[in-house]
């Protein structure tokens, strides 16, 4: 061993392996030799997954604010939910037809015109000019109430159908005067809705790729027909879908409905209460909004009277800020699926306040989030 230069095996082993040492060294060292790399990679990494959890609760609240429910109704067949056979999904589809309402109103002209007015809305609450419950932001979907606001999802005491309430008078925005004036009358006028009909107004402002899950507005708020007006890009409302998530994707309609710029569209009957709505992420190629028009019911359930006004003096300078999405707005990335059992929808029983408004329901399944 002495001629060798190494008194023993362990030395000898070291020699012909000196990086193993070293990279010791510096796992275990004062961050010397890229030890100190290390730490500020952990760093990112662990600031990009914090990120990431955020996006994801974004997206979870998103879900959560949107109402999910069950209406139960004994059906002869079997349409309505992405399912059924080829026959009964056509008879299920000539109902839905029947409830429906739909022309060509507004020139091009008169779409820009409106579509600057919706622009400037949407400035307005970018500037946090308007009342807190005015307007609702989500990724790739803003909504912008008026006349009346009603609570929802995460704000609700108790979850499920029937539990909406309607907020107090003054807690949000007043219907702007050109809506009334350039809109509203106009659907008198051509005898879509009768003068007096509408006292709110919600305006639905989606990004490419954006969506709002299958849905029927709730029948203790409001009165029907459902009526709505599209602007900046034409597109489609689908009838009996089911969303899944992570991937978002949606189960083959039961009908789509084009919708054309400068289209309205009357809800009623089967149509709107008996089969949800959506509209689809791959429906949406391009900058689109809808102003959609309806009266509440003069029974519907209000906010308790007692507690606080939180929004009739909000603090106007401050603005409010839109809710990021590491979702890509591809229109294209949520195609059809088969639907199933798998749904990350949550689903409840509707309420005796929904039964108020509809005993001659029939029973069957039919999954409803608020529009």
């Amino acid at each position: 061993m002495a001629a060798t230069g190494f008194s023993d095996l362990r030395d000898k082993l070291k020699s012909r392996t000196p990086h193993r040492e070293e990279n010791a060294y510096n796992k275990h060292g004062d961050g010397m030799n890229g030890g100190g790399g290390k730490a500020r990679k952990r760093k990112v990494r662990e600031s990009a997954e914090e990120e990431e959890k955020e996006d994801e609760e974004q997206e979870q609240q998103q879900q959560e604010d949107e109402e999910m429910v069950v209406v139960e109704e004994e059906h002869s067949d079997d349409g309505g939910g992405g399912g059924g056979t080829g026959q009964s999904r056509e008879q299920e589809a000539r109902r839905v037809k029947g409830g429906i309402a739909q022309q060509g109103l507004f020139s091009p002209e008169e779409c820009a015109l409106i579509e600057g007015k919706i622009d400037e809305v949407v400035a307005s609450g970018d500037a946090g000019r308007y009342r807190q419950h005015t307007v609702d932001r989500a990724p790739l979907r803003n909504k912008y109430f008026f006349g009346e606001g009603y609570t929802y999802g995460a704000q609700l005491e108790k979850r499920g159908p029937g539990q909406e309430r309607l907020y107090r008078k003054g807690e949000v925005d007043d219907i702007p005067a050109w809506v009334d004036e350039l809109v509203i009358k106009r659907l008198v006028s051509d005898g879509f809705i009768p003068e007096g009909f509408v006292n709110s107004a919600v305006i639905n402002d989606y990004q490419p790729g954006g969506c709002i899950v299958s849905h029927v507005d709730p029948l203790h708020i409001f009165a029907r027909p459902i009526v709505s007006v599209s602007f900046f890009s034409d597109s489609a409302l689908s009838f009996g879908c089911r969303f899944q998530f992570k991937p978002i994707r949606v189960s083959e309609p039961v009908l789509v409905l084009p919708v054309r710029r400068g289209s309205v569209t009357v809800l009623s009957g089967y149509a709107a209460d008996d089969i949800t709505h959506c509209i689809r992420p791959q429906d949406i190629k391009e900058r689109r909004a809808v102003i959609i028009l309806r009266k509440t019911r003069p029974d519907a359930p209000r906010l308790d009277v007692g507690a606080p006004l939180s929004s009739l003096h909000p603090e106007r300078p401050v603005p409010l800020k839109a809710k990021r999405s590491r979702r890509r707005a591809d229109p294209d990335a949520a195609h059809s699926s088969s639907g199933g059992s798998s749904s990350s929808e949550n689903y409840w029983r509707r309420g005796p306040e929904y039964d108020k408004h509809k005993e001659s329901s029939q029973r069957r399944k039919v999954k409803m989030r608020r529009h």
